[in-house]
């Protein structure tokens, strides 16, 4: 009874996983695709890495401002504020001011699956057949002086003995040269607001393309009704893009 039979198999070890284990079912419904290189950043925080999934699982049109965030989420505005700061500087959010046909500045904000600074990101050449916006009219030289007005010949005047002493006024001072306008920008002929919004997230995004392109706030509300001009007629945005970023000097 006391012989040790070693022929006898060995007990069955209790399983011992170690990391985590997936089990993935099928969405069919009520689901967001998010890359990879979103959910595994290695710079961003868990809090913009959360809050980036948030916002592209959002439909069109929704709220994301600070404080409509701050209310849905537990993270105070700190941390909300400095999430979608991160957001932006690795090109995965766009903000810009826009001011609306009634004077109201709002802010609007763009959403992208793809990082601004990734490849796939960066727009393809625009073919030649593609509408291109039309050309600004040649600017004068800056260092070419302006013409100079010719001196007016003086004219007799009658004399007469009732007429009282008038000062004499003084006349064009031919020493100073006339100024030339700048031609004014385009401007759209029916007011849209999508297309408004198109043209200042174009202008806001160019220093994602070209880092002199950094366009203060000021500069994106003025050219934005030029870039809305373009587009109301018939240029792509790629296209509009292309010739604000291709040949720089």
């Amino acid at each position: 009874m006391d012989t040790q039979n070693l022929s006898a198999p060995a007990c069955a070890q209790p399983p011992n996983p170690r990391g985590v284990t997936h089990v993935n079912i099928k969405h069919t419904t009520r689901f967001t695709i998010v890359g990879n290189h979103l959910t595994q950043h290695r710079r961003l925080s868990l809090t913009a890495i959360g809050l980036a999934c948030h916002i592209q699982s959002l439909p069109s049109g929704a709220r994301v401002d600070i404080k409509t965030l701050t209310d849905r989420f537990s993270e105070g505005e700190t941390r909300i504020a400095a999430a979608l700061r991160e957001l932006e500087t690795h090109g995965y959010l766009t903000r810009a001011r826009v001011r609306l046909p009634s004077g109201r500045i709002v802010t609007h904000t763009v959403s992208y699956n793809q990082p601004l600074t990734s490849e796939t990101a960066r727009p393809e050449p625009i073919p030649d057949r593609s509408p291109q916006p039309p050309a600004a009219p040649p600017q004068p030289p800056q260092d070419t002086p302006p013409p100079q007005p010719a001196e007016p010949e003086p004219q007799p005047q009658p004399e007469t003995e009732s007429a009282p002493d008038t000062e004499a006024k003084p006349g064009p001072d031919p020493t100073r040269g006339t100024t030339t306008a700048k031609p004014p920008l385009p401007e759209p002929e029916t007011p849209d607001l999508d297309r408004h919004r198109i043209a200042t997230t174009l202008l806001a995004a160019l220093h994602h393309h070209d880092h002199r392109l950094l366009l203060s706030e000021r500069d994106v509300r003025r050219l934005a009704p030029a870039v809305a001009a373009w587009l109301e007629r018939g240029a792509h945005t790629e296209a509009v893009r292309h010739a604000l970023t291709s040949n720089l000097p």
